[in-house]
């Protein structure tokens, strides 16, 4: 596959991903309002928080230095090694199931039983779901190095409607069961998600359209571990660099769910205080997560397709550096573009918006605080995504071994600002101590792209510059937007509340005129890798 192929592929996968990761959380914010109305904000905290940080505590650690690693190549490889490889992830996830489980259990505190019955179930459970979606582990790398970016989108949205459906009917019909309609939802979710990977590999093997691609494997019993004749079970190289993101999946894992393990280990707030944060950080973050994530996740494979992994510049094939330069620029433009938008708009509206969703459960308080925190801590997401993705895909594994230092510095200094700002700020602190270590990040991947194209023409960090007209627009809108709120909302009737939804939304056109005027590099790149297909698809 050609580099401009792995860029299509890449860009509609990206693309696929935000419909994928939108529908997620409208569901997702659909769901959180719709249960809002049936359960206590404590049930909500063990749900929300401490038995879904184990359930994505036990899986992260066990798949991400797995897919990290996996997809470094080409798809050009020994695929029965890969599959051997990442069939790892089943014992692993087990261990670690078992001995987070147990720290759940016996060495957290737990919640009240009469408000929360069911904990030590619902602990199991969560760990058996955990353990279930690692069983398509194999087959969603498969997928990813193929780019079949279709199947991702259906199965987690088949996953994900079979999930809130569940939930909806179990708390209409059968309330009193508490933790165990989220325990039976969480395992439906993994199921389905297994189930439909499962189906599509057992179709598609064998079929005239994977001969056609020459696809490297041909029998179901390809895709289970098997011994290899006179050769090594596992590629012993991938084997080594799985080990070294391992150490570093440890630590981002700790960095990404941070406020989470402080939460659940230090007790500093309630837990129904935690329900509040959990569903402001889900409400602030979802922008970062419907359009940074899929971002990151699918240019990732991009960047680790088209450059030598440990090569410099001036090794590597100079048309792929050049292609890899562009991209990184423009979505370093693009993310910042998004994410100053909802700097700006983010601190004029969220008062309003946690008003709408969840009333003054929400809006009063450290409600709307938290979620202009959010708003900047939003941008700096939505930076670091992009250079981190660039980063880890051009690393040696040297550098990745030197880098692990770093996170760990940066994991124990996020634990202790964590603990400090909340104890200083409340639950606002947890979203400073992201926003300072969030920065810290960024700066050591800026440093390590500044020295990688240091010498050459290529200067991808210009995509951080943004242009003075669209300055000058956010900064017009910023303004007007604060005396907006300040004149129509949010306690004067819903005529009001309009009138400062409309101020909004014309200043967000003017922001958008203005990206279109003086951006016109962006726009160029955004018609050529997804509007132009999407055109071409439709003549």
């Amino acid at each position: 596959m050609s580099s401009r192929d792995v860029l299509k592929s890449a860009a509609t996968s990206a693309s696929y991903n935000v419909l994928l990761q939108v529908v997620f959380r409208v569901l997702t914010f659909l769901l959180n309002a719709f249960t809002l109305r049936f359960v206590s904000k404590e049930l909500l905290g063990v749900v929300n928080v401490r038995l879904t940080l184990l359930y994505s505590t036990v899986v992260f650690l066990s798949r991400e230095a797995f897919r990290r690693a996996c997809l470094s190549g080409g798809t050009e490889q020994n695929w029965r090694q890969i599959i051997n490889l990442l069939w790892l992830t089943l014992p692993l996830g087990s261990l670690w199931a078992f001995a987070l489980g147990s720290v759940w259990l016996w060495l957290l505190e737990a919640p009240d039983s009469h408000s929360v019955p069911h904990y030590a179930p619902a602990v199991g459970l969560f760990g058996l779901a955990a353990l279930q979606e690692l069983l398509a582990e194999p087959l969603w790398v498969l997928a990813q190095a193929h780019m079949f970016v279709r199947l991702k989108v259906v199965a987690e949205s088949l996953a994900m409607v079979a999930r809130c459906a569940l939930t909806a009917v179990l708390l209409l019909s059968a309330p009193q069961l508490g933790l165990y309609i989220f325990c039976a939802a969480q395992l439906v979710y993994t199921g389905t998600l297994v189930l439909c990977y499962a189906v599509y590999f057992l179709h598609f093997l064998g079929s005239a359209e994977a001969k056609r691609m020459c696809f490297p494997l041909h029998r179901a019993g390809e895709l289970l571990p098997s011994t290899l004749n006179g050769e090594p079970a596992v590629n012993q190289k991938l084997a080594r660099l799985t080990w070294s993101f391992f150490k570093q999946s440890f630590l981002k894992q700790i960095l990404t769910e941070g406020e989470r393990y402080v939460m659940t280990f230090l007790n500093v707030l309630s837990f129904g205080d935690q329900g509040v944060y959990d569903i402001v950080n889900n409400l602030g973050s979802m922008v970062a997560r419907f359009v940074f994530l899929p971002i990151e996740e699918s240019f990732y494979i991009f960047f680790a397709k088209v450059l030598e992994r440990g090569q410099k510049v001036r090794d590597q094939r100079q048309d792929n550096v050049a292609m890899a330069a562009e991209v990184l620029e423009c979505l370093l433009k693009l993310v910042l573009v998004i994410g100053l938008i909802i700097t700006v708009f983010g601190y004029s509206y969220s008062d309003l918006a946690l008003d709408i969703y969840g009333g003054s459960l929400l809006s009063s308080g450290t409600g709307p605080s938290l979620l202009r925190c959010y708003s900047f801590y939003v941008l700096l997401l939505a930076v670091n995504g992009v250079t981190e993705c660039f980063t880890f895909a051009a690393m040696s594994k040297e550098e990745v071994e030197r880098y692990n230092v770093a996170m760990l510095a940066l994991s124990v200094s996020f634990l202790v600002l964590s603990y400090f700002l909340t104890w200083w700020q409340g639950s606002v602190g947890f979203v400073l101590a992201n926003c300072l270590n969030m920065a810290l990040r960024i700066v050591h991947s800026l440093l390590y792209i500044r020295r990688y194209f240091e010498g050459s023409p290529w200067a991808p960090l210009n995509g951080l510059l943004p242009s003075p007209l669209l300055l000058f627009a956010l900064g017009l809108s910023g303004v007007i937007s604060c005396l907006s709120e300040a004149t129509f909302c949010c306690d004067r009737g819903w005529l009001f509340r309009l009138v400062h939804v409309a101020v909004g939304a014309g200043c967000l056109l003017g922001v958008l005129a203005s990206v279109l005027l003086s951006e016109t590099r962006l726009v160029r790149f955004l018609h050529a890798q997804l509007l132009s297909r999407y055109t071409k698809k439709e003549t």
